[in-house]
Parts: C-alpha cells; sequence; structure tokens
C-alpha cells in the first residue's frame, strides 16, 4: 500500500512541478513574447503587407540578399513556421537553398528577437543559463549568435543552391 501512496504522491508532485514551471514562464517571458509579436504585427500593419512582400521580392533577386536579408525579414516579421512562405518569392530552382538558410536561422535570431520562434526559446535559455552563471553577458551572446547565424545562413545557401542546380542539370539529362 505504501508504495502506491508514494507512486501517487510522486505523480501529484510532477504536475505540480509543471504548474510551477508554467507560471514561471507566465510572470516571465510570455508576456515578453506577446508584446514581441503585437510590435510586429502593428509594424506590418503601418508599413503594409504589399511594401513588406515588395522588399521581400526584391530581396530574392540576388545571391547574398536571397540567403541573408530575406530569410533575416522572414523569421523576423512571420515567425516560425510562417516564415518558410517567402520562399513564395523565389525561383523554383532557388526554393531549397532558400529553405535551408531560413530553417538554419530560426535559431540564431531567438537570442535578440524570441517572438521569431518560441520553441527553440527553451534552447536559448538553456544555454544563456551556462553564460550566466559564469557572469558574462547574454547580451553580447545573442549578438554573436544572431551574426554568426547570418554568416551561416549565407554559406549553407550558396551551398545548397549549387547542389540543387547541379543535380537539377543531371536530372535534365
Amino acid at each position: 500500500m505504501q508504495q502506491i501512496a508514494n507512486f501517487a504522491e510522486a505523480f501529484i508532485k510532477l504536475f505540480n512541478l509543471g504548474g510551477e514551471n508554467l507560471m514561471g514562464l507566465v510572470t516571465g517571458i510570455l508576456p515578453t513574447l506577446l508584446v514581441l509579436i503585437t510590435l510586429v504585427n502593428a509594424i506590418i500593419a503601418i508599413v503594409g503587407q504589399e511594401r513588406v512582400d515588395k522588399l521581400a521580392a526584391l530581396a530574392s533577386k540576388n545571391v547574398i540578399t536571397r540567403y541573408t536579408i530575406l530569410p533575416i525579414l522572414a523569421v523576423f516579421f512571420l515567425t516560425n513556421p510562417m516564415c518558410y512562405n517567402f520562399g513564395k518569392f523565389v525561383e523554383e530552382k532557388y526554393k531549397p537553398a532558400y529553405y535551408d538558410a531560413t530553417v538554419s536561422f530560426v535559431h540564431p535570431i531567438t537570442g535578440l528577437f524570441p517572438h521569431a520562434n518560441a520553441g527553440e526559446l527553451f534552447v536559448y535559455q538553456g544555454i544563456a543559463a551556462g553564460i550566466t552563471a559564469l557572469e558574462l553577458s547574454t547580451g553580447q551572446l545573442a549578438v554573436r549568435y544572431f551574426l554568426v547565424g547570418v554568416v551561416i545562413i549565407l554559406i549553407r545557401g550558396i551551398v545548397t543552391e549549387r547542389i540543387t542546380v547541379m543535380l537539377m542539370k543531371k536530372q535534365a539529362k
């Protein structure tokens, strides 16, 4: 009987801990995320969806901006997973590379703009906890993540584009 009682107590304790974690999120990061999402939606409403779309179409024309500016704009304004919709502005042969660059950026942007991918926020916060324990700046970590992320998505986009074009040529034979 004691084992059953211990199991029941442990079972309920698990849910109590989950509730405590949820309350920490409700009073911590969730208000920040809601305000950021509201701000981004307000910016889109003020600027206009058409202008955002035109900027995205313009960014898709150049290889550098296609794999830097376009994914950054997409992830910032549309967040994950809607950011992949900006692929509609990219020529068909560049879509796999655009996707590769964009999907590779949903984590590096999270430190500066947590609204962009709330699912990745927990990963970033885990890493940031280690930086905080070392009494280092999480702001510097976020900026470095962002900048390294931009370099990585550019490299991945260009490499994936070249591989895709090469495979398309082979398939056409």
